[in-house]
Order: C-alpha cells, then sequence, then structure tokens
C-alpha cells in the first residue's frame, strides 16, 4: 500500500518508516520538506501521491510552553487545525488517517483506575486541551464515515530521530544528568506508562496489517510507574549507582499541571511487551 508520513524523520516516525519500508510504498516527509499547515503544498502532495493511509506524526509537545497564549497558539496549529484538515482530506481522497494522542488528554485527578479507550478525556493543561480539540475533529469526521485509528500512548523512548527537533527521551535525560551530578531528584507521582518506539511502531503495523476495526487504541508498554520509578528501573539495568532522590509534582516549579494518575488500558488488541524488557533492549543496542 501507499503510506504517507508526516513527521516522519522525528522519533516515533523515523521507528515507523523503518518498519512499514519492508512491505509498503512510503512517502516521508519533515519539516524540511514542506509545511503541513500550507493546505495547497499539502493539497498537492496528496493528488501526486493518493495514498492508501496517511500517519500523521506531527505534534506541538513542549507541554509546559503550551501556557504561554502565544505558543498555544502553534500547539492549536498542529495539535487541533492540522488533524481537522487531514480528517477531511481523507474522506476527500479516500485514506485511511493513523493520528496519535495522549494520556494528557486524562485528567488523573478523579479516579486511580486505568483509563480505557472509552473514557471521556477531561485535560487539565492546555497541552492536553489541544490534543483532546484534535480527537475531537478526527471523531466528528468518524460520524461522516472517517477510516481512521486514533491512537493514544505515553512517555515515549527509543533511538532518536534524524529531526534536529527530535527531543531526547526521559531515560536519555537521566542518563546524562548522571553524568554530571551525584544525586538527581525526580518527581515521585505522575504515574502513567513508558511505550517504546519500535513496538509502538510494530503495534500501529499490526492495526494496518490485521485490518482492525476503525476507532481509538490505548498502545502502552505494560508495567505503570512514576518518573522516579522509571529512573531506578534505568540505573538498575545499567548497574549504575545513582542516588536518586523522590520529590513531588509541587516541588517543581512548572507553568504546567500533570496528571496524577494517567494510566492507559489497552482493552483492544494484543499487549505491548513490559516497559522493562523494552528499555533493556533500548540500552543493549546503544
Amino acid at each position: 500500500m501507499k503510506i504517507v508520513i508526516l513527521g516522519g524523520l522525528g522519533n516515533l516516525g523515523s521507528q515507523l518508516a523503518q518498519t512499514l519500508e519492508r512491505d509498503h510504498e512510503l512517502s516521508v516527509f519533515d519539516r524540511v520538506d514542506f509545511d503541513v499547515l500550507d493546505e495547497n503544498a499539502l493539497l498537492n502532495i496528496l493528488k501526486d501521491i493518493r495514498p492508501d493511509i496517511l500517519i500523521n506524526c506531527v505534534a506541538y509537545n513542549a507541554v509546559d510552553n503550551c501556557e504561554d497564549k502565544k505558543l498555544y497558539e502553534t500547539a492549536l496549529a498542529l495539535n487541533c487545525e492540522l488533524p481537522a484538515r487531514l480528517a477531511q482530506l481523507a474522506l476527500q481522497f479516500n485514506f485511511l488517517l493513523i493520528h496519535y494522542s495522549t494520556d494528557y488528554v486524562f485528567n488523573g485527578l478523579e479516579t486511580k483506575k486505568e483509563f480505557s479507550e472509552n473514557d471521556t478525556p477531561n485535560p487539565i493543561n492546555k497541552y492536553g486541551e489541544s490534543k483532546f480539540l484534535g480527537e475531537r475533529e478526527i471523531l466528528k469526521q468518524a460520524e461522516n464515515g472517517l477510516k481512521y485509528y486514533l491512537i493514544r500512548t505515553s512517555k515515549l523512548f527509543g533511538p532518536q530521530g534524524g529531526s534536529p527537533q527530535a527531543k531526547p527521551s526521559f531515560f536519555d535525560i537521566m542518563f546524562k544528568l548522571s553524568q554530571d551530578n551525584k544525586e538527581l531528584t525526580v518527581v515521585n507521582e505522575e504515574l502513567s506508562c513508558f511505550t517504546y518506539t519500535p513496538d509502538l511502531a510494530a503495534a500501529t503495523a499490526r492495526l494496518i496489517s490485521s485490518k482492525a476495526v476503525y476507532g481509538i487504541y490505548h498502545l502502552i508498554n505494560e508495567g505503570a510507574v512514576t518518573w522516579y520509578e522509571g529512573a531506578l528501573e534505568l540505573f538498575q539495568l545499567l548497574k549504575q549507582k545513582v542516588a536518586v532522590r523522590p520529590i513531588r509534582s509541587e516541588d517543581l516549579t512548572r507553568p504546567a499541571r500533570r496528571p496524577k494518575f494517567s494510566v492507559l488500558q489497552n482493552n483492544k488488541v494484543k499487549k505491548l511487551r513490559p516497559y522493562q524488557e523494552a528499555l533493556r533492549e533500548y540500552l543493549n543496542n546503544l
């Protein structure tokens, strides 16, 4: 099948390209190729390629920056207006739209129950709000027959993509900080699941190959942990002695609130392996 990947040089997009190139005809685009918010450029690409599937990995995910009014406009453009436009184009050109969202669409305040695919989002920060608004635009078009997979995930880690804007993961940051600091302070709250980008890419490929029912999917590696617990696991696997001190979310001065509990529950497809196994593989491949 012909597949277009937007954001193809990012951390997730790069893994999707590696995973899908064996069985599909790929057209991979990143910001160096064209501006995804340029409607004419996007339209011309779709007219030329006529894809069967479009995978959108474009997102504005600087959580704290989204609290700034002007930067939130950028977040809305990429996280809401772009998926809205892609959903319209998917109907026009009859392709399957695959879009990624986040655990931050849930507030994590009212329950300690894992969030299922059917739970109603209620974000507590502007980043989560922008992603939820993008989800809502896709679901509007689903009523008109849109073919879509809306995939929620959380705490991505894995090989860094080729884009200059590709961000290091939490584990990358922890390892780097440990080289220069005798003690690290890490939040022992914000319980959720880490997700290994090669595993997420493989799970996405399985949705495609199995012709899964259109809808919302939660794809995460199993094993809910806090940031602090994740850091302990990292240094244990590295056999590295690092003093890690737990702190509360409130001990950090950050513009955006974070959910204390945003564990996604995968009820629809084969569960991904425990994050510890994925992290061990990632570290072995460094």
